[in-house]
């Protein structure tokens, strides 16, 4: 009796499962019972970028919903649909929030500008703006740039040019970008770049917090919320990396703290970053510092947060096209030729902002690498009132919205049939000006109210280091190097950027 209850039970099941295959038969992911569209994004975890790009967004016109698990929900909707994001991103704005679940996958970064919403969002962003309006900060900022230009990455492009060997060009990049940005919102440079290319805890530990973050992405709640009270997993090295992240930032502002009680004036002069500037502000009437140690390490770690990847991901990959396209690389050289000054040093080439305007295919160039390679490449919304979407999506309070900006840049109804051709000359007019293009069909550096502080500011950074660079050395990529993108919350290279470099006859 028992085997026969067995039998039809497993019967029944059966037949639930293939009538529901068959009523899901034309939809592009088979949405199962209880377990939903887990199971093909499960499948497809070690390539979401083009799984998302290509088996859905480009096959049912750029909006998808997505069903998860029945308990616990895990629905979101997918969209790389322009109108769509310029109404989430600048027209309903407020109605499209980070939210209380994404500060909670993101919680070792605090409460920052990159995490949180509205009134504290604002004072977050006030903050930032301030900075980077500073005078002060702007020369210690350039100051700070060409000196590891000068004393990093040069020196190691010479070492690797005379001892002919191989380079994680990606790696060097991270180095140089970590180093600034370590300098920008703490005054502390942990000295990785150099040619013994040593390992800083702090700077692995940001790596670490980083792939746990997307495994947290990929996998329920109740799931990483086991795994991080067990301190198992990916959870293990998250706790980890976060206390080592911690003891760095808070034995910065101590540092800080006695450092500029010692010098006073005389160190804001010499080092004005952004815990100086809170120091300053101390002094003054409102007292910004005085808010705790741990405002202040929330505000650091998101501005590191904001600016780590986004000049080392977009030299990376500009780098990797401009090894594998010869006739991009000699534009460029031309260019630097007809626009580069005379130097006695030849390694170097100082050059202000309206010099670097100058650029024109250099930075097309860089507007191309990023459309198809955007360091962040999706971004997540929360919906705090139901709503109704230019593209006919209805979503409700509570929705999760994905916003796939690697995807965007694959859209031939934003950039035509040849979207994936890697084309800087659609970024020239024919008068040989810059094209604009609105940041909700190209939101490399986000768009609407949230656009990136620091967007003119990484321009500067990429197109100061491609013309030194550039001007004296040629960077090829290892025979056999295969170059693909990497699941992680940032855009980085699965393998890296495996590289030989040569020295240049001087351009």
């Amino acid at each position: 009796m028992a085997a026969e209850i067995v039998i039809a039970v497993s019967i029944s099941f059966l037949f639930l499962l293939l009538s529901h295959w068959y009523r899901n038969r034309n939809t592009l992911i088979t949405n199962w019972p209880l377990v939903g569209m887990m199971p093909a994004l499960l499948r497809n975890s070690g390539r979401a970028l083009e799984f998302f790009t290509f088996d859905v967004l480009r096959r049912c016109g750029g909006t998808f919903e997505f069903k998860g698990p029945l308990f616990p929900s895990f629905d979101f909707l997918l969209t790389s649909d322009s109108d769509n994001i310029n109404h989430i991103m600048s027209k309903n704005f407020a109605n499209y929030e980070k939210g209380s679940e994404f500060r909670e996958i993101f919680e070792p970064f605090g409460e920052g500008i990159f995490t949180l919403d509205a009134d504290r969002w604002k004072t977050q962003r006030k903050i930032m703006q301030a900075l980077m309006r500073n005078s002060k900060f702007q020369s210690f900022r350039d100051k700070v740039v060409w000196k590891k230009l000068e004393n990093g990455l040069i020196p190691i492009f010479k070492h690797v040019a005379t001892m002919a060997i191989e380079v994680n060009l990606e790696d060097v990049f991270q180095r140089f970008d970590y180093d600034n940005m370590s300098l920008f919102a703490l005054g502390f440079d942990p000295n990785s770049l150099t040619v013994e290319f040593p390992a800083i805890p702090s700077k692995e530990a940001f790596a670490d917090i980083e792939e746990a973050l997307l495994y947290r992405h990929f996998f329920p709640k109740c799931v990483w919320k086991l795994q991080n009270w067990l301190q198992i997993g990916e959870e293990k090295k998250l706790i980890q990396g976060w206390k080592i992240l911690d003891d760095f930032v808070y034995n910065c502002i101590k540092s800080r703290r006695e450092k500029f009680k010692n010098k006073g004036a005389q160190f804001e002069e010499e080092e004005f970053d952004l815990l100086t500037s809170f120091l300053v502000e101390d002094q003054g009437e409102s007292g910004a510092f005085e808010q705790s140690d741990k405002f202040v390490r929330d505000t650091a770690v998101n501005l590191m947060l904001a600016g780590i990847d986004s000049v080392s991901g977009g030299l990376s990959w500009f780098f990797w096209v401009v090894a594998t396209n010869p006739s991009v690389e000699s534009k460029i050289v031309e260019e630097i030729k007809r626009n580069s000054p005379f130097c006695k040093d030849k390694n170097m080439i100082y050059l202000s902002e309206q010099e670097l305007n100058r650029f024109t295919y250099l930075h097309a160039v860089f507007c191309e690498t990023l459309r198809l390679h955007p360091p962040i490449p999706a971004n997540h919304k929360t919906v705090v009132q139901p709503d109704m979407l230019p593209s006919g999506h209805k979503v409700d309070q509570g929705s999760r919205i994905l916003i796939s900006i690697y995807s965007m840049g694959r859209m031939e109804e934003i950039w035509g049939k040849d979207c994936l051709e890697f084309k800087p000359e659609r970024w020239i007019s024919d008068k040989g000006d810059i094209v604009y293009v609105p940041s909700h069909k190209f939101p490399a550096f986000n768009s609407g109210p949230r656009t990136c502080l620091g967007k003119d500011m990484s321009f500067l950074q990429m197109k100061t280091v491609a013309i030194a660079l550039l001007k004296n050395y040629k960077v090829e990529v290892v025979q056999g190097h295969v170059v693909v993108p990497r699941e992680s919350i940032t855009l980085h290279m699965k393998n890296g950027l495996k590289v030989r470099i040569k020295k240049r006859s001087y351009v």
